[in-house]
């Protein structure tokens, strides 16, 4: 029997003097990770003390979604899109930069797809 792990983790790091949030992504995400991921990504936001906040999404072991959690995904995304500043994604499928695109319609900062995460990391820090 095969174990497939799915979720989010969730950290603040930083480079030099700037601070970032970062998801890492995992497997298929679905409402109940929602469930427990929307109340946890809240008080990582509410932690930062900057007005506008960087974030590194890891989504090189993301699958996806179920419809309901991409719906999730949304309203996370229109509810909290104003308090972003940068969100670099780092992936590996033809699918995630496609879907970054999209995402930048939902915030009011800038949303960029990489395939390194070493560049995604030196656009992050200006």
């Amino acid at each position: 029997m095969s174990i497939k792990k799915h979720g989010l983790s969730i950290g603040i790091n930083r480079i030099e003097n700037v601070f970032f949030v970062t998801l890492k992504a995992v497997g298929t995400l679905t409402h109940e990770d929602y469930l427990v991921i929307t109340p946890m990504l809240e008080g990582a936001l509410s932690q930062v003390d900057q007005p506008k906040i960087s974030l590194l999404l890891d989504a090189t072991e993301l699958e996806g979604w179920d419809l309901r959690a991409a719906w999730d995904d949304l309203k996370l995304g229109l509810k909290h899109g104003s308090e972003f500043e940068r969100v670099a994604i780092w992936g590996n499928k033809a699918w995630q930069e496609w879907a970054a695109k999209m995402g930048s319609w939902f915030i009011s900062g800038e949303m960029k797809y990489f395939e390194d995460q070493h560049d995604a990391l030196k656009w992050l820090r200006y």
